[in-house]
């Protein structure tokens, strides 16, 4: 241990007094900055971001040991959608102790082990990554738990200037990217939407996220490399029992074949194979039609975990319009593992509050413009933002109609659910755009927090009321759809400072730490008793809203507005309990959104001609839904992955065992697959 401090000790100098300033830049534009200035030891942090009408706002004060690792760590402010953050650490000789949003907790040091803030700032990064270059192996352990490490990705020339490419793993699903400068000290942390960058260097953001993407193209295509078992023959996975979403029964035990993507054949569990095929032992699970995430924002990492839970279909509801046909096109081309995407047009008007994605238009004439430009793409539908003018949106919905196109969107502010549907929208996104107009004032702003944090009044709100009806009335008399996304709304109210939130309570301990600890943490501003109730009152409101609307016939999405795929089993799960029937609920996440997309005849049941897309369960979903978590194997247009492969790269612990795969005796190694699978030549 003496000897790995003396090391740290010796990592490149960083003077004694600094002055660090970075930009925060989302879709080309400065969203926050972080302010840091180093007097010796000491360090002062000022950190703050707003975009979207929200994000944190956080000071800290560092006291750094000989070894270049925080003695003391304060940590106090606001997270993002305004909850109170007060984090401390002390690092005492051989113990350190600290107080997060779990609780107090104490563990020993040894002088090595790098606590890891909570809440900190992005130049906790640059930090880190200094005491990992002179540990052994780039490695240390991390506190409250797991591992850092340190991999170098190369040399990244940006504006003449040779920086050093880094990626930081062990803090979340996906590694942290950086570069450091010849110094080691931080010069970026690296997104593919934008970055955080030295102050003067904002300009040099499009060639920082095009590295980005490069970097993290290069890894997901070396996993993709790894996970997809592509196999040249027939597959017959036998003894399984196959998921109908039409009348949401599990059949007789059968055989079910594919080859060249397509399904060949659901036969008699005794039928004979042909010579030559494959064969997976189904030992008499479900098999069941991918699921369908109504409400995503795919990137490259959340695309490989979308299908590890099960998710073979999305729709993505914004992103970056030069990203996503990127991405789309990767994935169609096998480069890179995903669902299948369908793409939204993403619109927002000008504002202090805009959200930094899709087109941003600061009058009619841009907006319009705007859906002109998404129509001759092949985008079908536009997503209206929160910001958008709504005197704007009847020419926008107009317009949008008569390219083909439908319209959807978040309620923006000063106007209602109402009001957004006789101007011409076809679809309500979020139940809580859907439940504000209810409870709010028109004149109250809903571009800022208060969209969530006034879900409190609903908590008491009486559904029968004529306000609530008249809604209900409209949408089921217009067919407006609604894509709920109550998984969000319960994460971001159901949150308390050290319980599992419920939105991932069934398997917080499969998660990285880090994420672990986030799950774990109010994310509401709760200022005391009353209002856990409230947001409580809230959630159990929205659970009678959700049936109340299905209860009326009108067609509910389910989407999570989350990216780690499994968000998706727990958004069913509030359906179910709503009262809405199990086997009803996995309709809903399999066939209904393929008959809403006109994709039908394609995707969303188990039969002969249509694309093999389907997982396999061990257990029965009817009975629980909370055996989707337990997905064995996934099936994409014929590629076959193995969630119990993939979930280890993201730090997840997997769920379960992957099935016997057996290969043709004569049949060469198929492309991905790994040494356990290559062994299985029983034929």
């Amino acid at each position: 241990m003496l000897i790995l401090a003396a090391l740290l000790a010796s990592a490149a100098p960083v003077p004694v007094a600094s002055h660090e300033r970075l930009s925060v830049i989302a879709n080309g534009e400065k969203v926050g900055s972080v302010d840091a200035v180093r007097d010796h030891d000491h360090v002062a942090i000022h950190y703050d971001v707003k975009n979207n009408g929200r994000g944190p706002t956080m000071d800290e004060t560092i006291e750094l040991g000989a070894d270049g690792l925080p003695q003391r760590w304060t940590l106090d402010g606001k997270a993002t959608f305004g909850g109170d953050v007060h984090e401390r650490l002390v690092r005492d000789g051989g113990t350190a102790r600290w107080t997060d949003a779990m609780g107090a907790r104490t563990a020993p040091a040894r002088g090595t082990a790098l606590y890891i803030g909570q809440s900190a700032s992005p130049w906790a990064l640059g930090l880190y990554a200094r005491a990992l270059l002179k540990a052994p192996g780039a490695t240390l352990p991390a506190l409250p738990g797991g591992r850092l490490r340190l991999d170098p990705l190369g040399p990244a020339t940006i504006g003449g200037v040779d920086y050093r490419a880094f990626a930081i793993s062990g803090i979340d699903l996906s590694p942290d990217l950086i570069l450091l400068d010849k110094d080691d000290a931080l010069f970026a942390v690296l997104d593919t939407g934008g970055a955080t960058v030295r102050e003067g260097h904002e300009g040099e953001v499009p060639a920082l996220a095009a590295l980005a993407t490069r970097l993290t193209a290069q890894r997901y295509a070396a996993l993709q490399q790894r996970f997809a078992h592509r196999i040249d023959a027939p597959v017959r996975i036998r003894n399984v029992r196959v998921f109908d979403p039409v009348t949401g029964t599990r059949g007789d035990p059968v055989s079910v074949v594919f080859a060249d993507g397509r399904i060949t054949g659901i036969q008699p569990p005794d039928a004979v194979a042909s010579p030559g095929e494959a064969s997976i032992d189904g030992a008499g699970g479900t098999l069941m039609p991918g699921l369908h995430d109504m409400h995503a924002h795919v990137s490259l990492e959340s695309a490989l975990l979308y299908l590890a839970a099960g998710v073979t279909s999305v729709r993505d509801m914004g992103n970056d319009n030069a990203f996503l046909p990127d991405l789309v096109r990767r994935i169609a081309a096998g480069e890179v593992a995903g669902p299948r995407i369908t793409a939204n047009g993403f619109l927002e008007g000008r504002s202090p509050y805009s959200a930094r994605l899709g087109i941003v238009a600061d009058s009619e004439a841009a907006a319009l413009d705007a859906v002109r430009w998404y129509a001759a793409r092949g985008y079908g539908q536009v997503k209206i933002y929160n910001s958008m003018n709504p005197a704007w949106v009847p020419a926008i919905t107009r317009e949008a109609h008569r390219l083909g196109m439908t319209v959807t969107g978040h309620i923006p502010a000063f106007t209602n659910a109402d009001a957004m549907i006789a101007a011409g929208y076809d679809e309500v996104t979020h139940v809580n755009q859907l439940m504000l107009g209810w409870v709010l004032d028109p004149k109250e702003d809903t571009r800022t927090p208060l969209r969530l944090t006034a879900m409190k009044r609903t908590a008491t709100l009486d559904l029968a009321t004529p306000r609530v009806q008249r809604t209900i009335d409209r949408m089921a008399a217009a067919h407006i759809a609604h894509d709920p996304t109550a998984v969000t709304l319960e994460l971001l109210m159901g949150g308390r400072d050290g319980a599992a939130n419920p939105a991932v309570a069934d398997y917080i301990s499969h998660l990285p730490i880090g994420l672990q600890r986030r799950r774990r943490q109010a994310i509401a501003p709760i200022a005391g008793p009353a209002d856990a109730a409230a947001y409580d009152g809230a959630m159990a409101k929205v659970k009678q809203v959700l049936k109340l609307l299905h209860d009326r016939g009108i067609r509910l999405l389910p989407g999570t507005d989350d990216q780690t795929g499994l968000s998706v089993h727990r958004e069913l799960q509030i359906y179910a309990e709503a009262g809405i029937p199990v086997p009803e609920v996995l309709r809903l996440a399999t066939l209904a959104p393929e008959q809403y997309m006109g994709h039908d005849q394609q995707l969303g049941s188990i039969a002969r001609g249509k694309l093999a897309d389907f997982i396999l369960l061990p257990g029965d979903p009817t009975r629980d839904l909370r055996e989707l978590h337990r997905i064995a194997m996934v099936v994409k247009d014929g590629t076959l992955y193995f969630p119990s492969d993939i979930y280890p790269a993201f730090g997840v612990t997997p769920f379960a065992a992957a099935p016997k795969l057996t290969l043709p005796k004569a049949m060469p190694k198929a492309a991905g697959a790994g040494p356990a699978h290559d062994a299985m030549d029983e034929f």
